[in-house]
């Protein structure tokens, strides 16, 4: 690995978010580095650069490539790029373990002293959870979590008091299930336990946190391209590996693409429409991670995204 400069580099011109100019952004040898973007942007590329070019280890902030058993389909680094860059927290949880963020807070807590952090991922919540804290609430009693897997979502959403419910996306059943859950378990709301939240383990002040802004129009056709890279580079055979062990409920089969090649694969569906429902529900999710990003990381340096940018931005620091 080539020895880290002793001054920053600079990322590369972009035209920012409204309101909010970014021309220059300095990324120093001996500061940690948070990158969030939604799917297929570009920020696992981008924080390899940084490692390459100034040391430090990539560090993963997405929910479903912690898992083992879907390295293609989650887009978790090939050896090429784990050979050009040390990496941690990928594929280290079995495939049908629970994980949640404080989970994710314990694992990544110890290498936060080690080598310099570069964080990457697309779960912003990961991201808020270290930057921000986390409520310590008390795991959900298997009842209770059994009880909320049989409520339809406005069910669930007629019963969390207004406050936590401005504070999450309604429209996702995992945070609102998850906000019921801990309502019912500790008779406490969620928007109570977080207001109670300790200190945070990475304060933002602390790092340079990086958002790339990609536009739909930008995005949409890579988020394509990338599911046919990996179709051609092996996840229907991943797929067939993981059918006999498949359960919808591992946390694990949320991978996007996952149940649509199951059931391509148990002959409900063809290839070609697994392919778009993949594809479709990717763009979907890419969507939400966009709305979070813009919510939850006004803090954060923007740089937008359009067609030539990636590009360009890697260059300075290569």
């Amino acid at each position: 690995m080539p020895h880290p400069p002793a001054g920053p580099f600079r990322a590369a011109p972009t035209l920012g978010k409204p309101g909010k100019s970014l021309s220059d952004i300095k990324i120093y040898p001996d500061k940690p580095v948070l990158i969030a973007g939604p799917t297929a942007s570009g920020k696992s590329a981008l924080a390899v650069q940084i490692a390459r070019m100034q040391g430090g280890v990539v560090i993963n902030a997405d929910a479903m490539q912690v898992f083992d058993g879907w390295r293609v389909l989650t887009a978790r680094p090939d050896d090429a790029e784990c050979t050009a860059a040390p990496h941690a927290l990928y594929g280290h949880v079995p495939f049908d373990q629970a994980y949640s963020v404080g989970h994710w807070l314990r694992d990544v807590e110890p290498l936060l002293t080690g080598a310099r952090p570069i964080i990457v991922g697309g779960t912003g919540l990961y991201f808020s959870a270290l930057t921000e804290g986390l409520a310590d609430i008390p795991a959900t009693p298997p009842d209770v979590r059994a009880r909320a897997d049989m409520m339809p979502l406005p069910t669930l959403l007629a019963d969390l008091d207004p406050d936590t419910t401005a504070r999450i996306d309604t429209r996702n059943r995992v945070r609102v299930q998850r906000a019921w859950e801990v309502m019912t378990a500790t008779g406490r709301s969620l928007a109570v336990w977080q207001d109670a939240t300790p200190p945070p383990l990475l304060p933002l002040s602390d790092a340079t946190p990086i958002v790339l802004d990609a536009p739909k129009d930008w995005l949409t056709p890579r988020i394509t391209q990338r599911f046919d890279q990996m179709l051609a580079g092996g996840a229907l055979a991943e797929a067939q590996v993981m059918l006999p062990r498949w359960d919808k409920t591992h946390p694990s089969s949320k991978a996007i693409g996952a149940a649509e090649l199951i059931a391509h694969l148990r002959g409900e569906m063809t290839l070609d429409a697994a392919r778009d429902a993949a594809i479709i529900a990717t763009r979907q999710y890419a969507k939400r991670q966009r709305t979070w990003f813009n919510k939850r990381m006004r803090d954060w340096h923007h740089i937008h995204m359009p067609s030539t940018e990636l590009s360009t931005c890697l260059q300075f620091v290569s």
